[in-house]
C-alpha cells in the first residue's frame, strides 16, 4: 500500500494552520485596504458609556473588575462541565453523581468565601 504525505497528522495540521493563517491575513488586509478612512476628532476619541473622557487611559482600574471577571470565568467553566455530565448522567451511576456533587461543593465553598470577603460588593 502506498502512503500519502497527507497520512501524517502533523503535515495535515500544518497545512490547516497555514491556510487559516493565510485566510485571516487576507481578511485583515482587505479590511485595511477597503475599509472606511474618514476620521474625525469625535471618531478617534475613546467612548466609555456615554461619558466624556477627562482623564488619560493609563490610570489603573480597581481590582474589583478583575475579581468579578475571574469569578465569572470560573462559574462559566463550571457550567461547561455540567452539560456533558447532564447528558451522560444515566450512564455514570452513583459514582458520577457523587463526583459532580463534590465538584459543585468545592465551587460553592469558593463562592461562599468570595461573598464573605465581600468581593462582589461594589461600595
Amino acid at each position: 500500500m502506498i502512503e500519502s504525505i497527507l497520512d501524517n497528522n502533523l503535515i495535515t495540521f500544518l497545512i490547516l494552520l497555514v491556510s487559516v493563517g493565510a485566510l485571516v491575513g487576507l481578511f485583515i488586509g482587505l479590511s485595511v485596504f477597503l475599509g472606511p478612512k474618514r476620521t474625525s476628532k469625535v471618531k478617534d476619541s475613546p467612548f466609555e458609556c456615554g461619558w466624556i473622557v477627562t482623564t488619560d487611559a493609563w490610570r489603573p482600574f480597581p481590582i474589583k473588575y478583575y475579581l468579578v471577571a475571574i469569578l465569572f470565568i470560573i462559574f462559566d467553566v463550571e457550567v461547561a462541565f455540567l452539560y456533558p455530565w447532564a447528558v451522560s448522567f444515566g450512564n455514570l451511576g452513583m459514582a458520577g453523581f457523587i463526583s459532580m456533587m463534590v465538584f459543585l461543593a468545592i465551587l460553592f465553598v469558593g463562592l461562599y468565601y468570595a461573598i464573605k470577603k465581600r468581593v462582589l460588593d461594589w461600595r
